[in-house]
């Protein structure tokens, strides 16, 4: 039998991600490629240059002289953990096949559960509206399925009290992998 196409995908292994993410000044700089690939704009005028403010980690035009932080108006904002933190959960909460609980997260972190909850919350929102943006397209495969426990009340199958129906459908490409 062939191997599965999805689920052997080349992955990124954690040394990789560190080498990649591994202190606070790699994570800033990957973030601000990802929000200004084109380099900075800013976004009160739309100008190019700026000039940082190093004391307060700020970023201000040279035209309009408005000021911007790097995490303003991303799921960072607001937060009191280190973007390597974040990055390191971005990490876990993507690459876990079965998925973490919120209570390992803060473990592996070294964080409190309340703001491992919480942070495992804003990037499951972040993929769901990422995901949302796209339609399925091509060929599109489709399967229902019932989620839940089991319950001793003796019925079975899908007619079970306590089972969750759901349907959850894939585009592939002609190649028969997932579309990005």
């Amino acid at each position: 039998m062939p191997k599965n196409k999805v689920q052997f995908q080349q992955g990124l292994s954690l040394t990789q991600f560190l080498t990649q993410y591994g202190s606070e000044e790699l994570c800033r700089s990957a973030l601000f490629r990802m929000r200004w690939p084109q380099g900075f704009q800013c976004p009160e005028c739309g100008h190019g240059g700026y000039c940082e403010i190093l004391s307060r980690k700020l970023y201000q035009c040279n035209h309009c002289h408005s000021q911007t932080s790097l995490i303003s108006g991303s799921i960072f904002a607001s937060t009191k953990l280190p973007l390597k933190t974040w990055f390191l959960g971005i990490y876990f909460v993507t690459q876990s096949k079965d998925g973490i609980s919120s209570l390992n997260l803060a473990r592996t972190l070294g964080i409190s559960a309340t703001a491992s909850l919480r942070m495992k919350h804003k990037l499951q929102q972040v993929m769901k509206e990422r995901d949302d943006m796209n339609s399925l397209n091509g060929l599109i495969l489709i399967d229902d399925a019932y989620w839940g426990g089991k319950k001793r009340d003796g019925k079975r199958g899908r007619g079970a009290t306590g089972k969750m129906p759901f349907v959850a459908a894939l585009s592939i490409t002609p190649d028969g992998l997932p579309y990005h």
